[in-house]
C-alpha cells in the first residue's frame, strides 16, 4: 500500500518459510500428518489447539497466495499457471490482508496454548503471555525485513521493532510483576534465565541500533539480527521456564499455598479450597 516492493517480497516469502516450519513443527509434535486433518473436522472455541489450528490454516491460506504472486513476478511469470495467472494477480491483495487479519492470533496463541496447561510457570504466567509472545513475533518480523530489505524501504519495520521492543520489556516485567514469586523464579534461573536475560539485552541494543542507526545498511542489519535472535531467546527461555517448574513440586505446592492463605486473609473460609472438603 506504500509502495515498498522489496519490503512486500521479503516479508511474504519470510512469512510462508516461517509459517511452513511451524506445520512441519506442530505435525511433528502430533506424530501422524493426518491428525492435523482431523483437527479441522471441528472447530471448538473452547480448545486453543482447535482454535490455533483454524488460525494457523487461514494464515498459511493467505500468505501462501501472496508469496505464490512474488515468485511467479520473481521468475517472470513463468510458473505453470496458465488462466490462474490472472485469478492469482486479483486475489494476492486481498489475500495478504487476510494474512494480517491472522497474523496477531498466529503469534499469539502458543502463548494460551503454554498457558492452559497445569505447568506452573506457564499457568502462572497465562494473563500476560500472549503480549510477551506477540512482541516477540514483532521483533523477528522486523528483525528479518531490516536484514533482508534496503533501508530506504524498510521505515514500517524500523518502527515495528521500536514497537516491539517497548512491548517484549515491558509485557516481561509486568508478566513477572504479576506473577507469584515462586513461580516466576524459573524466568531468572539456570539455562532459561541466561536465555531471557540475553533476550533482554539483545531487543535493547536491536532496539537502539534500529532508533538511532536503522538508515544505514550495515547498522541496520546488525539490529535485525539482534532483534531475531531476541525472538528466538525469549520464546526458548519461557519454554525453558516451563520445563524447569515442571520438574520441581515446590513450584506447584508453594503458589497453590500462598493462593490459600491470600483467600483466607482476604475472609474466604467457607468454600471448598480454604476448607479442603
Amino acid at each position: 500500500m506504500t509502495g515498498r516492493p522489496t519490503l512486500r517480497r521479503n516479508a511474504r516469502l519470510g512469512a510462508l518459510a516461517a509459517v511452513s516450519a511451524g506445520a512441519v513443527a506442530l505435525v511433528k509434535d502430533l506424530g501422524r500428518p493426518e491428525r492435523f486433518l482431523h483437527m479441522l473436522r471441528t472447530f471448538k472455541v473452547t480448545s486453543p489447539m482447535s482454535v490455533g489450528s483454524w488460525i494457523l490454516s487461514a494464515f498459511s491460506a493467505g500468505a501462501g497466495v501472496a508469496a505464490v504472486a512474488e515468485i511467479d513476478r520473481m521468475t517472470g511469470s513463468r510458473l505453470p499457471l496458465g488462466p490462474l495467472r490472472k485469478v492469482l494477480q486479483a486475489v494476492e491483495g486481498p489475500a495478504g490482508v487476510e494474512a494480517a487479519v491472522f497474523a496477531g492470533p498466529l503469534a499469539a496463541y502458543t502463548a494460551v496454548l503454554l498457558g492452559d496447561t497445569a505447568t506452573p510457570t506457564w499457568n502462572a504466567a497465562h494473563e500476560e503471555l500472549p503480549f510477551v509472545f506477540v512482541s516477540s513475533a514483532c521483533l523477528a518480523s522486523a528483525g528479518l525485513a531490516m536484514v533482508t530489505t534496503p533501508v530506504r524501504e524498510t521505515g514500517p519495520a524500523r518502527k515495528l521493532a521500536v514497537l516491539g521492543v517497548l512491548g517484549d520489556v515491558a509485557a516481561m516485567k509486568v508478566m513477572e510483576y504479576r506473577m507469584d514469586p515462586i513461580a516466576a523464579e524459573p524466568l531468572h534461573q539456570g539455562k532459561a534465565g541466561a536465555m531471557l536475560k540475553w533476550s533482554e539485552r539483545l531487543a535493547v541494543a536491536g532496539g537502539l541500533g534500529t532508533l538511532l542507526g536503522g538508515r544505514n545498511r550495515v547498522v541496520a542489519a546488525a539490529s535485525g539480527v539482534a532483534l531475531l535472535a531476541a525472538s528466538a531467546l525469549t520464546r526458548f527461555g519461557v519454554f525453558e521456564a516451563g520445563l524447569a517448574s515442571a520438574r520441581d513440586p515446590r513450584y506447584t505446592i508453594e503458589p497453590q499455598k500462598n493462593r490459600l492463605a491470600a483467600r483466607r486473609a482476604a475472609g474466604v473460609t467457607d468454600d471448598a479450597i480454604t476448607t479442603g472438603s
